[in-house]
């Protein structure tokens, strides 16, 4: 069977659009306005409109995503090397809480069934994670992970999983540098997730900076647990350099007695209805592609919507990746004290990148071009649309603990890998995560749900991705009916009713704490 050209475009306004058929289309194609294409434009890739006279705007979403090099003919391929990319955006004269949207109906009556914490908080999984102070003690952690979960773990059927935090960072560092507050507190706040039930246990080395009373100090956690206070009780800890140690089984064998107790403790706790404001979500994209800004991102953004309804907390983040949407989010800040927030964040990420001699157009990777995003302004007008249309209400730096529900820009980094940390810190319990070239990304501490952009993805990857947003392309499907799907999906995972294909192979994607801090 021939299938039809087809091509998208994301505004009235564009002189560009994506051709969506599976492998591109040949020069000498005929779309259905009567334009014939001057050469093979891949699949994703854009495809000149009319004509684009040199120096003039490149535009899709509506705004310039960069400015000809040079005259570009209708029906052309318009890629990377024919475009000038803008100027950053400047931070100052943007428009501050100005779009004031009419209060969407609140929606009632959806509900999960989840772990209550002792701190109110409500976890989606119930897993013993032990954290770590310094990458010195990761093996040693991983081997008696290993004998708890062969050993222990099946006399504790309640229990999901046991988790070490490793990560590369504890000594070898500017424990004193102001930037150090960075990795620490997120270290720290990771080992408070609401899928850890606030049993904290820790493995440390004994003579490396990031001593455990620094990482977890008196007043910073609450350990309240079965409805018996224990805070006047020391945090526990495993130190290997510890006197009483003797030779490497001794070590191993005191982490899995102090794992027993909290295995025990997390045993006892049952799932129980709660609300879908309970809901922590944290949403990313990665393995980017053309159409994340036209299916999988849209539709998260309306499920974004849906569950900022139902008073759940959502958090969108990855500076580079909204920096040149700025003006679209300060606008949208429900105060100017937020929109003030944003631009600090953004401020800070530019004089970071500054000093490393590079620039927002650094985050691009090859798979994004070859998958059609010409540059990163390109890309942030797609990603963006993750955050949907409600008001932001809150801003968090890097490794802090999320405060209020709503909608929240958690300032992080794009890679995967770091904004996935940075969320779990926040406190998220459930993590979205879109991609169009593919990725099997998936972490221990949440549940990941991947969605596809594309339909040829979906059928490539049949079981590594779970939600396919590219029947929004095909026709198929409306962004409204994807978003629902993703909505129920949500909560269906959230109750331990189903698992996201991650969490079914168990891929678990290492922990990268951002440490913009020197290393001694």
């Amino acid at each position: 069977m021939t299938i039809a050209p087809l091509t998208i475009s994301m505004h009235e306004r564009d002189n560009v659009a994506i051709v969506a058929n599976d492998g591109g289309l040949d020069a000498g194609t005929a779309l259905p306005g009567g334009l014939v294409l001057v050469d093979r434009v891949p699949q994703g890739h854009k495809v000149a409109l009319a004509d684009i006279a040199a120096h003039a705007p490149v535009l899709r979403y509506g705004i310039p995503i960069g400015h000809a090099l040079k005259d570009i003919p209708a029906g052309s391929w318009v890629h990377e090397r024919l475009l000038k990319m803008p100027e950053a955006r400047g931070l100052d004269g943007l428009p501050i809480a100005t779009v004031k949207p009419r209060p969407l109906p609140p929606l009632e009556g959806y509900t999960f069934e989840g772990y209550r914490n002792p701190d109110g908080s409500v976890g989606t999984r119930n897993i013993l994670a032990i954290t770590q102070t310094v990458q010195c003690v990761a093996g040693v952690t991983e081997f008696a992970v290993q004998r708890i979960k062969a050993e222990l773990l099946p006399r504790f059927p309640n229990v999901d999983d046991v988790v070490a935090l490793a990560h590369g960072y504890g000594c070898g560092v500017a424990i004193d540098a102001p930037d150090a507050v960075v990795p620490i507190r997120t270290l720290r706040n990771i080992s408070l997730n609401p899928n850890f039930g606030g049993e904290l246990m820790v493995v440390s080395l004994g003579c490396e900076k990031l001593q455990p009373e620094r990482l977890l100090p008196p007043g910073s956690f609450s350990i309240e647990t079965d409805a018996r206070e224990r805070a006047n009780e020391a945090l526990d800890v495993v130190c290997l350099q510890d006197d009483a140690h003797v030779g490497f089984m001794s070590m191993v064998d005191s982490i899995l007695r102090q794992a027993e107790a909290h295995l025990a403790r997390l045993n006892a706790r049952r799932r129980e209805t709660v609300p879908a404001s309970e809901l922590v979500v944290g949403v990313q994209c990665g393995g980017s592609d053309a159409f994340s800004g036209v299916t999988a991102n849209p539709a998260v953004g309306f499920c974004t919507d849906l569950l900022v309804r139902a008073g759940a907390s959502v958090m969108f983040s990855e500076v580079t990746e909204v920096r040149d949407g700025i003006d679209q989010l300060t606008a949208r800040a429900t105060t100017p004290e937020v929109a003030a927030a944003m631009i600090r964040e953004m401020a800070w990420y530019d004089d970071y990148l500054k000093r490393g001699s590079v620039d927002r157009s650094a985050n691009t990777t090859p798979g994004n071009k070859k998958g059609g995003l010409s540059n990163i302004v390109e890309k942030a007008m797609g990603s963006i649309v993750k955050s949907g249309s409600a008001p932001i209400s809150g801003v968090l730096a890097p490794g802090e603990k999320l405060k209020a529900k709503g909608l929240t820009y958690a300032a992080t980094p794009a890679s995967d890998f770091i904004c996935g940390t940075l969320q779990l810190a926040a406190g998220m319990n459930l993590h979205v995560f879109t991609t169009g070239r593919g990725t099997p990304y998936g972490l221990a501490a949440v549940p990941v749900i991947k969605v596809a952009t594309r339909s040829e993805l979906a059928r490539r990857w049949h079981d590594l991705m779970d939600i396919n947003a590219g029947r929004i392309a095909d026709g198929t499907a409306s962004i409204e009916e994807v978003g629902w799907e993703l909505f129920r999906f949500m909560l269906d995972v959230a109750s331990g009713r189903k698992k996201t294909w991650a969490e079914h192979w168990k891929l678990h994607n290492a922990l990268v704490l951002f440490n913009p801090a020197p290393v001694t």
